[in-house]
């Protein structure tokens, strides 16, 4: 076989493939013998008719059916050959298929463009400083009490915080809406994610009043919509909170005392702005990574992520009971600045990927089953799913493990480049990211480690 490519574009290659006949005939004569055992021909036992037979009864079937056969494999062949990487499903065009002569055929594909791999050694960002403020851990320990309250009716109107038991309807031109009636529902002034005006109309009403507000509805076959909403508070609740002293630490966790629990409060959310910071940090370093190459992009790849990413915010929206309209509202941005958003991070998600990538194929990073069960834990956690469930859907659709093993050889190479980064806070720390645990803890260098089995050794 023969190939040959012309360059289009950065991200477009056209190739042009010729298959001598003698690479035809095995696909050809594989395609006779299926044909021969599906037809019936007078004079010939099935599975035994000669190709001549066949091409007289059938003209150009079997050619037909090995050309299928044969245009991917040889498609295959020919980017392999060429040193392509496909990123699109390729536009084929047969020229020449005579019955004894070559097959001739050329493609136009979108490619993987090539990539100069930056320096990226030492390479500078800049994050947020870890502080955890007293604000923070009161914040959390007003949660964790929160768990313990009680609630007791009061005889004065409703206040932000106070519980509420209330009964709603929802009215369109005088007639209620389907499904847009409740009774006897507990609600907390102030809380919010319900219907606009709700936390408004309630506060202030006493048991026993009611009041009549304009709202959208956030679901339904009318979401979106204009209705008047009626609100009757039967119910006014406090609630009482547990002291915050040494019997609610002994209630609420395994310390004996308050002050061990706020101690380990402030521990946990240390941990937890640590491993925000290491987030922070990837980001900034790959974006600084980023910075110093020009990545062509596909305009069809480009087009095709953006209408994933579309569907996916919908649907997110949809299952929220917020149209796009809302949401746009709420986040004060213009469908245009939407969109000019969303194209920029699609282009530089696509960009990076590219380059982690390339940067990956050079260190052959060893991609373990133990790596592969993280990352489905870790994908199955963050979607709300069973893990089970995970496990089940990818002995499926086994397909989807080279996808994930992608994205694990993508994050170990992200992880080399911002270990060799310099990256430090803004009072100007170093961030340690090298010895990093998953639970937020810093562990001890790996170096030392090794010293100390040494030292360890020796002295036995």
């Amino acid at each position: 076989m023969k190939s040959a490519v012309e360059t289009l574009s950065p991200t477009r290659a056209k190739l042009t493939v010729e298959v001598p006949f003698e690479e035809l005939k095995p696909s050809l004569d594989k395609a006779y013998k299926q044909i021969a055992q599906q037809i019936n021909v007078p004079g010939f036992r099935k599975g035994k008719v000669p190709a001549a037979v066949i091409e007289r009864q059938f003209p150009g079937a079997a050619r037909e059916q090995a050309l299928n056969d044969i245009l991917s494999a040889k498609y295959a062949e020919a980017m392999q050959d060429n040193d392509l990487t496909p990123l699109a499903q390729p536009e084929v065009e047969v020229t020449k298929y005579d019955d004894q002569g070559p097959l001739e055929f050329t493609v136009e594909v979108d490619v993987r463009p090539e990539i100069t791999v930056p320096d990226y050694e030492g390479l500078e960002a800049v994050v947020e400083d870890v502080e955890v403020t007293d604000e923070d851990v009161a914040e959390q320990v007003t949660a964790l009490r929160e768990r313990f309250g009680t609630l007791k009716d009061v005889e004065r109107a409703a206040a932000d915080g106070d519980f509420v038991v209330i009964d709603l309807v929802a009215t369109r031109d005088g007639e209620t809406v389907e499904g847009a009636e409740v009774a006897g529902m507990s609600y907390q002034v102030g809380r919010g994610g319900m219907l606009d005006g709700l936390d408004e109309a309630l506060t202030g009403l006493s048991a026993g009043e009611e009041k009549t507000f304009s709202s959208q509805l956030v679901g339904g076959d009318l979401v979106g919509q204009e209705v008047d909403v009626t609100v009757k508070v039967t119910q006014v609740q406090e609630q009482e909170l547990p002291a915050a002293d040494d019997e609610f630490a002994q209630l609420a966790s395994e310390f004996d005392t308050f002050a061990e629990l706020e101690a380990d409060v402030r521990e946990r959310l240390g941990r937890g702005k640590r491993l925000e910071q290491a987030a922070a940090a990837r980001d900034a370093v790959l974006e600084a990574l980023l910075d110093k190459v020009e990545i062509p992009l596909p305009d069809t790849l480009v087009t095709e992520e953006l209408n994933a990413r579309r569907q996916s915010i919908e649907q997110q929206l949809q299952f929220a009971g917020l149209t796009m309209e809302k949401y746009l509202d709420d986040e004060g941005k213009t469908i245009e600045e939407f969109e000019a958003d969303l194209e920029r991070r699609v282009r530089d998600a696509l960009a990076a990927q590219m380059l982690l990538d390339e940067i990956a194929q050079g260190q052959e990073f060893e991609v373990t089953n133990e790596d592969l069960t993280g990352y489905i834990l870790r994908q199955a956690q963050s979607q709300g799913q069973d893990p089970q469930q995970a496990f089940a859907h990818i002995q499926e659709h086994p397909h989807h493990l080279q996808e994930y093993a992608a994205e694990i050889t993508r994050g170990k190479a992200l992880a080399m480049i911002v270990e060799a980064a310099k990256v430090t806070d803004k009072s100007g720390n170093q961030v340690e990211l090298k010895n990093l645990r998953p639970d937020g803890t810093i562990g001890e260098p790996a170096e030392d480690a090794t010293e100390d089995a040494t030292e360890e050794t020796t002295e036995a």
